[in-house]
């Protein structure tokens, strides 16, 4: 399957989150989806710990990067470790909102800026062989999003960029926090539509605010001779992720089953035990796997029993063993009472 079949589903890069553990364990419940790496800058690339940023299980493919910056020269020097590490694809951040990447002249405020993104997109473009990519919002503070969007993806476009993945929501940097960014501004999933219907040449996929596969789907469908070629989902994805076991099959047209939550229990194991095996904790890789049984009898005491008793010294696989138990048992205690 080609990268921009991947396209139709991606799991959103999220700092803090989706980190090597995070995306070995989606993998598990989807051989399809596109992942992406939390966002890492430039000079981190360049002047810190490669294999700790960078590192990532093969299982993990297609799996992109993404980085932040403004620089063109050192953008390009990053894309080019990047693709030496195996990544299949670099992303360049235009949409984080946060105080840090303000500072850094990086993220959503580089909206203000289509020029120089260009820029930093072309410098990667020529870096690299692997596609690359921009995620971006809709504007910024009192910009006119008709504007700004269009002006970035023009810019970008004209250096050779074709694949946009874009956040449906203009990023205040003023008066709102990072995490009201990702509620308050209101959602303009018409405008994302329309800059397909006026660049069917682009690839174009919707960001921000996709709650489930259903609302996957409608995205994805033709609505007025206008078809999106991809959506992104981030928390819906992180705090639900067994909804990731269905998307091969509704999403990919996949002639599989679906991978579900006990499932992807199993397929985790040897990662599990590996990871443990050279070190690192199992609290580390637990956190990202909390809300694997949401809505599930026993979630409760299945959250509990990982949270708790990951943080033991010798806390190992016997410890997801206990976990999966107990909602086995609250189902079974279900289905009796039924």
């Amino acid at each position: 399957m080609s990268i921009n079949q991947s396209r139709r589903l991606s799991v959103a890069p999220m700092m803090d989150w989706t980190d090597r553990h995070c995306r070995a364990f989606h993998r598990v419940l989807t051989a399809r989806a596109l992942l992406y790496t939390e966002m890492v800058t430039a000079p981190a690339v360049l002047h810190g710990d490669r294999d700790y940023l960078l590192g990532f299980d093969a299982v993990e493919h297609p799996v992109a990067l993404q980085l932040g910056g403004s620089n063109p020269t050192e953008l390009a020097e990053a894309a080019k470790v990047g693709e030496a590490y195996g990544y299949d694809e670099i992303n360049l951040n235009v949409g984080c909102p946060s105080d840090r990447v303000q500072s850094g002249k990086f993220g959503a405020c580089l909206m203000r800026e289509p020029e120089l993104v260009a820029d930093c997109m072309a410098a990667i473009r020529s870096a690299v062989s692997i596609p690359a990519t921009v995620k971006c919002r809709i504007g910024v503070d009192d910009q006119e999003p008709e504007v700004s969007l269009f002006a970035t993806v023009d810019a970008c476009a004209a250096v050779g960029i074709e694949v946009f993945i874009v956040h449906a929501r203009k990023a205040w940097l003023q008066g709102l926090s990072p995490k009201e960014n990702r509620d308050v501004p209101p959602l303009d999933y018409d405008l994302v539509r329309r800059l397909k219907r006026e660049r069917p040449h682009l690839n174009i996929s919707i960001n921000g605010g996709i709650a489930n596969l259903d609302e996957a789907e409608a995205h994805l469908a033709e609505t007025d001779g206008v078809r999106l070629d991809g959506v992104m989902m981030g928390r819906a994805a992180y705090h639900e992720p067994a909804i990731l076991g269905q998307a091969d099959r509704r999403l990919y047209g996949a002639d599989t089953a679906d991978v579900d939550a006990f499932a992807a229990l199993d397929r985790y194991r040897p990662y599990i035990a590996a990871r443990l095996e050279e070190g690192v904790r199992l609290p580390a890789i637990t956190r990202h796997m909390l809300g694997l049984m949401h809505g599930r009898p026993g979630a409760r005491a299945f959250r509990r029993i990982l949270t708790v008793e990951s943080i033991r010294a010798d806390a190992g696989l016997e410890v997801l063993d206990r976990a999966a138990e107990a909602v086995r048992e609250a189902e079974a205690r279900r289905e009796e009472a039924a």
